[in-house]
């Protein structure tokens, strides 16, 4: 009976002969799996298509930058003079100091929405979403124009006993200025925001933990400085981030208002000079200077409260990346160094 070709016996390899050794000894044959594994060349995968891609890539940013480059009617000279101009100057500073101040109180306010919000009280909790659902219902925009005509509403705002005497009274006129209004306006607003980053930074922590600490007699306090708020920070801090950028591009609408922000000091230079493309590249390379910094402290933010978060430890920075390849191009200058010495030598 025939036996199937699929259950036939693999062929034998051939014998390799013994490798013969100094004194007259021999080595055990090599195998030809052996031999093989040996004198395999390892082919690095190509890859075609990422070279390519990369190439469109680089070409098409090399066109753009070419365009902005060449393109006369940008008027390059006319930024450079107008960078660092003091109208400029100062309608920066107000830009800042106003995202500081407006950002700051948000989350002042956020977290204590936040906190009521995650209270047992339904009282708490039903003020708290009802604000946040009208704040973040409206846009900014509006927001700020009710505010600054809040004196069709309130002529007078004033302090004392409810529903009883007032015993001070100011005019809602004299007090709700452009800069004042946009404090309230973008103070209000980002709060709405913050109350829910601030409390999805909460909810993040496992519960499992909070228990944990309470069985350990923790007192509420210490649970919240120690573990609460570290733990949270890892979830709150990139939208933080996203919205301390936010807040600063966002000051732009309060030239509306009148306000000497930056756009408003760029807007008053070009009404009078007809600049109107050198005048805007002016603040928008000042806001593209701005988020970079805030985006580079901003990662060494999360770096700080991501710390125990990974066995495998935090990645180097770029500053490390930076070190590590330096230190590596010295060695390979130190070792190369002796050899054309002794190069240079042997030549003499």
């Amino acid at each position: 009976m025939a036996t199937p070709p699929d259950v036939l016996p693999a062929p034998s390899s051939p014998p390799v002969p013994p490798v013969p050794r100094p004194g007259g000894t021999t080595a055990a044959p090599a195998t030809a799996p052996d031999v093989s594994a040996a004198t395999a060349r390892i082919v690095p995968r190509r890859r075609t298509g990422q070279w390519i891609s990369a190439a469109v890539a680089l070409l098409l940013f090399a066109m753009a930058v070419n365009s902005l480059a060449r393109n006369r009617a940008f008027q390059w000279d006319v930024v450079a003079d107008w960078f660092t101009a003091t109208s400029v100057m100062n309608g920066l500073t107000l830009t800042l100091w106003l995202t500081a101040v407006t950002l700051a109180l948000g989350f002042v306010l956020g977290t204590v929405l936040a906190t009521m919000r995650l209270s047992a009280n339904p009282v708490l909790r039903t003020l708290s979403w009802t604000y946040i659902w009208i704040f973040r219902s409206t846009p900014a925009l509006v927001q700020l124009l009710l505010f600054f005509n809040i004196g069709a509403l309130y002529p007078t705002l004033g302090l004392g006993v409810p529903f009883g005497p007032e015993f001070v009274t100011v005019r809602t006129v004299d007090l709700f200025g452009p800069t004042f209004t946009a404090v309230v306006g973008l103070t209000l607003l980002e709060a709405a925001y913050a109350a829910e980053v601030v409390r999805g930074g909460i909810l993040s922590v496992d519960r499992g933990q909070l228990e944990a600490a309470a069985a350990l007699g923790l007192g509420r306090w210490r649970v919240l400085r120690r573990i609460v708020v570290p733990q949270a920070m890892r979830s709150i801090v990139p939208t933080a981030g996203n919205m301390l950028i936010s807040a600063l591009k966002g000051t732009s609408i309060i030239s509306v208002l009148a306000v000497s922000d930056l756009l408003y000091s760029v807007q008053l230079v070009y009404l009078q000079s007809y600049q109107v493309i050198p005048m805007l590249m002016v603040a928008t390379l000042w806001y593209v200077v701005i988020t970079t910094v805030l985006s580079v402290g901003q990662y060494y933010v999360e770096r700080h409260f991501a710390k125990g978060a990974t066995r495998e430890g935090l990645p180097p920075t770029p500053l490390h990346r930076a070190r590590a390849a330096y230190r590596r191009l010295r060695a390979v200058a130190d070792q190369a160094a002796p050899s054309d010495t002794t190069g240079g030598e042997a030549a003499r």
